[in-house]
């Protein structure tokens, strides 16, 4: 081919692809532009970053999304960092250029008007970088926050203060709608963790470099020195610049910042950071990934090349940029969605704004749709996922950074499902959890200090802690004031002072005070013990130690430390002896049940000998009186052990061993008992209850200025009945003359106070109850006192140790308790001591009788199944029996050895004077005796008669 033919090869070729190339420009040209508004501050670096990556993410969306239909058009307007200038803004792009949707602003406050234009025009608003949950209460259906509120990072501070244990916080922040709308979330967050703020610190937008010093001085004088500072990063240099200054950045102090400058902490210059040094940050945590370190290559790149004249080393594509770049890319999926076409647009308002200026207000067609489409748009972003709900990103991660030597180091992380963690794995789930445990990593405190600061201390400029202590009359144990007229000094003493002295050398820190009196100029107390607790809500006193009780109502406006002393309302009454002044004293060693169960004991134990001795014992034989009387003698002479009759039957014998015992523990017990009601002294208080003495209306005492005055009220008492008492002798003498002449009949006070007046006259009064319950004395701080928890925790430690006894030994004695004395107590013995042993006693007796019925019964049974007594009635044969039983038992070893030693001649002529010579005679002999008629048929006589009257006459003597 010739070098022609090659240039015209050539040539066509070049303008074929000249045509190809102008067929696809053509054809790119047929996608549907779209206007959308960018209202950012165009006269800050923060302005160009947000414009910058607006506009890189749409060239990123429309390079990977060719083929879509619609196009963004960006139109672009400078907000001037005020509100006027965004509103105004945003009020061109709707009314002239009728935007479908508007970037920006940047700020809350310019955002809290732009929504409204947007609202009423049905335009959306796509903040990037507006946090205050504010403006949530817009409640705008074209309002969407892409970016995390404020109200999540709260939750991070608060986990954050609740690690390290501060108390007190003070936040420091703008005067605007940003600086505003965090600090309900804020407080609420803190609460839920207790801790207080006691102190708002507000710095204006525009406050001079003075004026920040003047607020800052304010801080000084607190004992708070835990801050957190939520403002922008320009005013927020200027802040901590002065701080710097004035000493506020040194040892002691915390400092904790919003991710408002969080964010920006790493795009701050050396000299801004110097001022930081020690800073505590919250900063919005963007995953690490390829696609990002790539964007942020080109987006340095391409900065450059728009802004040649600034820096890029001082601006940097923070959290808040990344937001906008997953705005613009959310906008574009949604309009596209939509589906724009040039054939609808705006429409007027029928009913405008009133302003004359905007009678030709529109509103946008596509509105609507295009906010629905918005909130249901989801995607991986570059900041991390994309999802609104009602309007608002979802909370993500924060990370915990420490600004130390010339960066910004991470410490920890904060996530909504783990709360502070200290370092992250793939599944976002902490590998170390810090809520339980703080372990964060090393990190550098104001000062350049490695602990932690405890986020209070006693205010600058020499000031000491203000106590206040009570000025008593009586019961100066506790707290004592002297005065020193020469020297004209104070010396305040007593067992309280000597305990908070104890708990201050147990605080790892120093704490100046001074004790100051409650007392008048005339050196008189100023008050009951409520006002001087009153004192400190006042702000008069920083402290209240002496023997303060721990009361629910002053615990509405003060704290209690722990008490230190026990707990109780207890009544004083005096005792009597009741020793040998009771004519009955012998009876009281055993109750009225014992006593009347032992004298039956007697009489049946009586009845069971002599049933068991009557046939077979000389000694129980007789009249029926003498028998009777025989029976009660043995049974009580064994009470005394001198019975002369003897017992022949073993059944008997058995159970008056047991007997025997039972009388022997009752006497040995009952001689014990009486011994000591007679020797011992028997102290009896003279009232027993405070009902009692409420019933009987006697005067009371208790002590001046005490709460108990309103106690006693409370339960019935007259006002007339109440005595004030200001030491232990008035004390004394009021008791000593009795409520008749006079004095009162009980003092009623603190259980520390009374034990301390019974040990002085323990032997005149004695101590009932306690009959109310308090919690003992304890030391007085303001509500929620950074002091508080440290010195309630020395106060256990002392008072779990010896340092509290050898207090109460220098104060009160080793003797003060009167352990000598004796109690009072209730000596007589029941039944319930002895109802063992009457048991054993009546089974055994039971037994014998048992025993002894079968026998007899079995020894004279063939009497009743003779034939002719086996006719005889029932109740003749019971009567039979008993003749039987009133008779001797001439067969019992105890009448034949009788018979053995009267000799065998008395035994003949008995014998030889009956006509029957068996021997015995026949048990029916019995019945010819006592009823010679006896028939056993009726109408005819009993063919055996002269054998009746054979036994009748050997009937045996029954006497």
């Amino acid at each position: 081919m010739s070098p022609i033919s090659w240039r015209r090869f050539i040539s066509f070729c070049f303008l074929l692809s000249w045509f190809f190339y102008m067929a696809v420009t053509t054809a790119g040209d047929t996608r549907i532009p779209v206007n959308v508004g960018v209202v950012v501050d165009l006269d800050t670096p923060s302005g160009k970053v947000y414009l910058s990556c607006i506009k890189m993410a749409l060239e990123d969306f429309y390079a990977s999304h060719a083929h879509y239909r619609t196009k963004l058009v960006l139109n672009t307007r400078n907000s001037k960092e005020n509100i006027v200038g965004a509103a105004a803004a945003a009020l061109d792009l709707i009314k002239n250029v009728e935007v479908q949707a508007i970037l920006g602003p940047e700020t809350s406050m310019q955002a809290s008007f732009v929504v409204n234009l947007g609202d009423q025009a049905h335009v959306p608003i796509l903040s990037f970088s507006a946090t205050s949950p504010s403006l949530a209460s817009l409640r705008s259906s074209y309002f969407f926050q892409i970016t995390q509120t404020d109200s999540y990072q709260v939750k991070a501070i608060r986990d954050l203060v609740k690690c390290f244990g501060w108390r007190q916080v003070v936040p420091i922040y703008v005067d605007d709608t940003y600086g505003e709308g965090v600090i309900p979330s804020l407080i609420d967050a803190l609460q839920e963790v207790d801790a207080h703020v006691p102190y708002r610190s507000v710095i204006p937008p525009s406050a001079t470099d003075d004026e920040i010093g003047e607020e800052l001085y304010k801080l000084i004088t607190m004992q708070t020195r835990v801050f957190i500072v939520h403002m922008m990063p320009n005013l927020s240099s200027s802040l901590f610049s002065k701080a710097k200054e004035i000493g506020m950045m040194s040892e002691g102090y915390v400092w904790i910042i919003t991710n408002g400058v969080g964010n920006r902490l790493w795009s701050m210059r050396p000299i801004q950071q110097n001022a930081m040094q020690g800073v505590l940050g919250v900063e919005t945590e963007v995953p690490k990934t390829v696609e990002l370190n790539k964007f942020q290559m080109r987006w340095r790149r391409q900065f450059q090349q728009d802004n040649p004249t600034m820096n890029v080393i001082d601006v940097d594509c923070d959290a808040f940029s990344l937001r906008a770049y997953d705005a613009a890319f959310a906008l574009a999926l949604a309009i596209e969605e939509v589906g724009m076409n040039t054939s609808f647009g705006f429409q007027k308002m029928n009913d405008s704004f009133n302003s004359n200026d905007l009678d030709t207000f529109k509103v946008s067609q596509y509105g609507p749709k295009l906010a629905k489409a918005l909130s249901t748009t989801r995607f991986k972003g570059i900041a991390g996922d994309f999802s609104l709900v009602d309007g608002q990103l979802q909370s993500s991660t924060f990370k915990i950074v420490n600004v130390n030597g010339n960066g910004v180091r991470t410490i920890a992380f904060w996530t909504p499902e783990s709360g502070m963690v200290k370092t992250l794995n793939s599944t976002n789930k902490s590998t170390l959890s810090i809520s339980k445990k703080c372990n964060f990593g090393p990190i550098i405190w104001p000062g350049d200090s490695l602990s932690v600061p405890r986020g209070w201390e006693i205010p600058t400029k020499g000031k000491k802690l203000r106590i206040g202590v009570p000025v008593k009359v009586g019961y100066t144990e506790f707290v004592k004031v002297t005065k020193n007229l020469d020297t004209n000094t104070t010396e305040v003493t007593g067992f309280s002072i000597d305990v908070f002295d104890a708990v201050l050398s147990v605080l790892p820190f120093a704490l100046p005070y001074e004790f100051i009196p409650f007392e008048n100029p005339d050196g008189t107390s100023a008050g009951t013990y409520n006002d001087l607790v009153y004192q400190v809500h006042l702000e008069k006193f920083d402290a209240v130690v002496g023997d303060t009780t721990i009361r629910a109502n002053r615990s509405l406006y003060v704290d209690f430390t722990m008490p230190y002393t026990e707990s109780g309302v207890v009544m004083v009454v005096p005792i009597r002896d009741m020793r040998i002044k009771n004519a009955w004293v012998f009876l009281k060693p055993l109750t009225w049940d014992l006593w009347l169960t032992t004298l039956c004991f007697f009489i049946f134990i009586g009845f069971v000998i002599w049933v068991l001795e009557h046939r077979i014992n000389e000694d129980f034989r007789g009249p029926p009186s003498h028998q009777i009387g025989t029976s009660f003698w043995f049974s009580f002479s064994t009470m005394v052990f001198s019975h002369r009759e003897k017992v022949v039957s073993n059944l008997a014998r058995f159970l008056m061993i047991i007997w025997v015992f039972v009388v022997l523990v009752l006497t040995q017990s009952y001689t014990a008992n009486l011994a000591s009601l007679l020797t011992v002294q028997q102290l009896q208080p003279t009232v027993t209850g405070v009902k009692d003495l409420v019933k009987s209306g006697v005067p009371v005492g208790y002590m001046q200025g005490s709460f108990v005055y309103e106690l006693l009220k409370d339960i019935g008492f007259e006002e007339s009945k109440l005595k004030a008492v200001n030491s232990m002798e008035e004390s004394d003498e009021a008791l000593s003359k009795g409520s008749g002449k006079g004095g009162i009949a009980a003092v009623i006070d603190e259980t520390p106070n009374m034990k301390l007046f019974v040990a002085k006259y323990c032997s005149k009064y004695t101590m009932i109850g306690p009959i109310f319950k308090t919690d003992g004395f304890g030391f007085v701080f303001p509500k929620r006192s950074p002091l508080l928890c440290d010195v309630s925790q020395a106060v256990l430690n002392v008072t779990e140790g010896e340092k509290i006894m050898k207090i109460e030994n220098r104060w009160f004695g080793q003797g003060s308790h009167c352990e000598d004395k004796p109690t009072v107590s209730n000596n007589s013995l029941g039944l319930e001591s002895f109802w063992g042993l009457f048991l054993i006693a009546g089974v055994a007796s039971i037994l014998a009788l048992v025993i002894f019925a079968v026998s007899f019964l079995h020894n004279n049974w063939h009497i009743l199944n003779h034939a002719e007594y086996s006719r005889a009635s029932k109740w003749r044969r019971v009567r039979a029996m008993f003749e039987i039983f009133d008779d001797k038992d001439l067969s019992s070893h105890n009448f034949k050895s009788s018979q053995e030693r009267d000799g065998s001649a008395g035994v003949q002529d008995e014998v030889k004077a009956s006509p029957n010579s068996n021997w015995p005679g026949s048990p029916f002999s019995y019945f010819n005796q006592i009823d010679k008629d006896f028939r056993f048929y009726e109408g005819q006589q009993s063919p055996s008669t002269s054998t009746g009257h054979a036994f009748m006459e050997t009937t045996p003597d029954r006497t």
